[in-house]
């Protein structure tokens, strides 16, 4: 970490280890904040959130004043979630991924009609209010299911045809989604679960076929064995990025690295299945996956530019409220009885809020929060992950190029 004086402002340069550090710290802050303050475990607040949090009116306190900044390096913010979504892909058996079945498929097409809905009132929304439909647009889908990183590439595109705003307007969106999206879903599954006097259902014998499945054996695990379960997660990383680059190529688009690290994972863990090249530990690899998520988390929020929410103003702060009241009804009068109206249903509408206002990584999180305050939802940590990852994409990314075809004409040639 390194000190000095810019424009008379004082700038912390902290490296990537030293971020790395920091988020960890934050982490443990997190759960030592939660575990002193009975609202954020009643209500399901992940610890990596409120950690950021804490940390993140730090530097907006910094910004506001002009006295300091935090420039940090955050090198490892994306490795911590190409590893953690190929933890989830390690997890995936094909007998349990058959086992999600039909409400995979239904939680599927709820989330993709749900981008749809999401650019619908973006328009109609933008219209009423004046808004221009490019700024419309990235109040909605864009950053609400893609993040920042698709805000960032729809945003440069519409200030090429003239919009100035647009990577502003989509970094503001984005942000507010994401912090919408961490302290929406826990609360709203436990409004669910309380009200309706949920459980997990233990008289289903999905939970003991799993336990079956991922059982670890009665031996315990060597020093060589826990290297084999990490050099598999490493090198399932290692090609799903190549496999991701290979298939970008091939479909001439971007393709998330961490959606061909997570598929490349579910195959080698089903061979290994049929063949057993190591001793596969589910326990270990789920125990890494976690660490992994939490420290994507922690870096993810601590960095976030609170002061971009000033650019929410006028018709981007009313859409994106929008979306964020849209999110909450569907999720708790809607989707969860399609789902099925048990516990289970509970817990994904909790993930449902997290990647479709966030990110998938915040959908995990915000199911964990529910699952250490009241029980374990295999289907949900089994189906969020793998439609929030990569299926919604399926039908969320065509339909918002042709949101923005037919209403950003001039941005046709530049998103294909």
């Amino acid at each position: 970490m390194s000190f000095e004086v810019v424009e008379n402002v004082l700038n912390i340069n902290a490296t990537a280890i030293m971020t790395t550090a920091m988020a960890a710290v934050l982490l443990l802050i997190g759960y030592f904040v939660k575990a002193k303050v009975g609202f954020l475990t009643k209500y399901c607040i992940p610890a990596p959130v409120v950690g950021g949090f804490l940390f993140m009116f730090v530097t907006f306190a910094g910004h506001m004043t002009g006295t300091f900044k935090f420039n940090f390096d955050t090198m490892y913010q994306d490795p911590f979630m190409l590893a953690f979504f190929t933890t989830v892909g390690l997890g995936a058996s094909f007998q349990l991924l058959k086992k999600g079945g039909l409400l995979l498929i239904v939680y599927w097409l709820c989330a993709g009609v749900i981008s749809v809905v999401q650019n619908a009132i973006g328009i109609a929304v933008g219209t009423v209010v004046g808004l221009e439909a490019p700024y419309a647009l990235l109040s909605s889908a864009i950053s609400m299911i893609g993040g920042h990183g698709a805000a960032g590439s729809y945003g440069s595109t519409f200030v090429k045809i003239g919009f100035a705003a647009g990577k502003e307007v989509g970094a503001a969106a984005a942000t507010f989604g994401l912090i919408s999206a961490v302290l929406l879903g826990g609360p709203l599954a436990r409004r669910l679960i309380v009200k309706y006097d949920l459980h997990p259902d233990e008289n289903d014998n999905f939970e003991s076929d799993i336990d079956q499945i991922n059982a670890a054996s009665k031996e315990a695990l060597s020093g060589l064995d826990v290297i084999k379960n990490v050099t598999v997660i490493l090198v399932c990383m290692a090609v799903g990025t190549m496999v991701s680059g290979w298939i970008g190529k091939l479909i001439n688009m971007s393709f998330p690295t961490y959606v061909g690290a997570m598929f490349v994972a579910v195959i080698v863990r089903n061979v290994n299945e049929s063949f057993r090249f190591y001793n596969f530990s589910f326990s270990l690899v789920d125990s890494i996956g976690d660490v992994m998520l939490s420290l994507y988390l922690a870096i993810a929020l601590m960095t976030l530019k609170l002061w971009e929410l000033l650019d929410l103003l006028g018709g981007v702060f009313i859409v994106v409220m929008c979306q964020v009241l849209f999110m909450a009804l569907i999720a708790y009068f809607v989707v969860f009885r399609i789902l099925g109206k048990n516990y289970d249903a509970a817990v994904m509408c909790a993930g449902l809020c997290g990647h479709g206002l966030g990110a998938t990584p915040s959908a995990i999180v915000n199911m964990t929060a529910v699952k250490d305050r009241y029980g374990m939802s295999r289907r949900a940590f089994m189906i969020v992950p793998i439609v929030g990852a990569f299926l919604v994409d399926i039908i969320y990314q065509p339909q918002t190029i042709a949101f923005i075809k037919f209403f950003v004409p001039a941005a046709s040639e530049l998103v294909g």
